[in-house]
């Protein structure tokens, strides 16, 4: 299946659209003043213990202190803050492992006030973003991830990606694993390093390494709270975690982004430089690709598929349900192989919508009923299969007796929610408009008073698709009447964004002319 990635840099931040098979199936968006990003390595300071929710809070510089909890302080605790300290104290002065001592590991069913004590400084690293009204959520298990594997220092495990399938190539990848693998880190080998050489997981885990003399480097330096590593940005962590051969096409509208990408791929897969294309149109680059028209068609409350079936996706404080809809498709003589298509067909949509809308926590499916045992084993199956693709940690339930599905979803980042409804911006919500029959009018009338002010402005015309159509209809139309009247030729342009009556114009800066200014 063919995968386009689409990038769109604003002032704002940068969006990515990532398409598989011309359908829109993730969604990410990174502002510009994000500071907090899951993998984002901090040395924090211990503000407050709580031994109720066996917890502490830790100040890492974020308006609220972050959250860490026993059981995300993995067994190798003591070594890490013995490391940290010897580092921050002088006494440890090199990255690599080789002759530290590790200390006892601590107990899965200890108390946190056991084994931290307040005010201590804490390498941490984020494990959820910051969501809603809650703090970032962290672990002290750090992780350096890249392309091909991931490697975890005061660890010495070496695992292979259960994806792999080929029982010999897992094998073959564990050895090379084992070969290269510097003492006391651990490695996980990914899954894009299925047929890879042991010189370019060797290339990749010498980057990685010194990522991590980079993070010793900054604590001997800095004072908490200060962040040490930043994870990439969500254009390279997306390329990293997501490129293969079967990507297609990316595509950028910033020149700036466009060559760190075309580095990037050249650093890890220079084969595929030249899908990297720059957009230049005149068009938005969301509408250019179709992925507006996608995403007003997605998010809402009801996302309606090509059968003419249709989801209704509602969210609770403790879960999302989805309930499953057949539409005008129950008019079939065989019912019940009716319903299993329509069931079928929507399981591919949920775990669509699931990825797209990156909902987490508890997700409850109400599937149409079926008597059939084997169409409701096979729909379980499929969920999994179409699931397949999530790169976020889930879990599947087969289908309960009342044809509820319940999946698990990792939560890690807030989720994308986006009200496609438009509010009428002519009447505001009251129904009620000036005459349409006057709308080139009052163009007219501010085209006028453009051109008095500003004679010798390059002019374009953005509106909505319709309103363009009507200016350009026939051979002599409205523009060419422009042409005639004012000397001076309007470039149109369609925006699918702009409501029905809305028109503004812009000068050769692509500057918006304000009349009221």
């Amino acid at each position: 299946m063919d995968k386009e990635l689409i990038i769109n840099a604003s002032e704002s931040g940068v969006e990515l659209a990532l398409l598989e098979g011309g359908k829109l199936a993730e969604l990410h968006h990174q502002k510009t003043n994000n500071n907090f990003t899951v993998g984002d390595i901090f040395i924090g300071k211990i503000r407050k213990m709580m031994p109720g929710l066996n917890a502490a809070f830790v100040d890492i510089g974020h308006r609220k202190d972050a959250f860490l909890h026993y059981t995300d302080l993995g067994p190798k605790l003591r070594s890490l803050i013995k490391w940290s300290n010897g580092v921050i104290n002088g006494n440890i002065n090199t990255h690599k492992l080789d002759n530290f001592k590790f200390e006892d590991e601590i107990i899965k069913t200890g108390k946190v006030d056991q084994v931290l004590n307040k005010r201590w400084p804490i390498l941490v690293q984020i494990l959820k973003e910051p969501i809603s009204t809650k703090g970032p959520r962290l672990t002290c298990e750090l992780n350096l991830p890249g392309r091909y594997m991931v490697i975890s220092p005061f660890s010495d495990s070496v695992s292979v990606s259960k994806k792999i399938q080929s029982s010999e190539e897992r094998k073959r990848l564990h050895t090379l694993a084992e070969s290269i693998k510097p003492k006391n880190f651990g490695i996980i080998i990914r899954t894009a390093a299925e047929g890879r050489k042991v010189q370019e997981l060797h290339e990749e885990l010498v980057q990685l390494l010194g990522k991590w003399e980079d993070v010793f480097k900054l604590l001997k330096v800095e004072t908490p709270p200060s962040k040490l590593l930043s994870e990439l940005d969500k254009t390279g962590s997306v390329l990293r975690d997501l490129l293969s051969d079967s990507f297609s096409k990316i595509v950028v509208n910033d020149k700036e982004i466009f060559n760190d990408i075309k580095s990037y791929l050249q650093s890890i897969s220079p084969q595929q430089v030249n899908i990297v294309q720059q957009y230049n149109g005149n068009k938005p680059i969301f509408e250019a690709h179709g992925v507006t028209r996608q995403v007003k068609a997605s998010f809402g409350k009801t996302a309606t598929m090509s059968s003419g079936a249709y989801l209704v996706i509602e969210k609770t404080e403790a879960m999302h349900v989805i309930d499953v809809n057949s539409g005008h498709k129950m008019t079939s003589a065989d019912v019940e192989q009716t319903i299993f298509r329509v069931n079928l067909e929507a399981a591919e949509e949920i775990a669509r919508q699931i990825r797209l809308r990156d909902i987490g926590g508890l997700i409850i499916v109400d599937f149409i009923d079926m008597k059939n045992q084997e169409h409701r084993r096979q729909i379980a199956k499929s969920m999994e299969d179409f699931m397949r693709k999530d790169r976020s940690q889930h879990t599947i339930l087969p289908l309960s007796k009342f044809g509820l599905m319940q999946i698990t979803r990792e939560r890690a980042r807030p989720e994308i929610a986006m009200n496609t409804a438009e509010v009428c911006p002519t009447c505001n919500g009251s129904g009620e408009v000036n005459p349409t029959i006057l709308l080139t009018d009052d163009i007219e009338r501010d085209l006028t008073s453009i051109i008095q002010s500003r004679p010798r402005s390059v002019l374009t015309l953005r509106t909505h698709p319709y309103l363009e159509a009507f200016l350009k209809k026939g051979l002599f139309n409205i523009r060419w009447k422009w042409f005639l009247k004012f000397n001076k030729w309007v470039k149109i342009i369609s925006d699918t964004d702009y409501p029905l009556s809305t028109y503004k114009f812009f000068d050769e800066n692509d500057d918006e002319i304000r009349l009221d200014a």
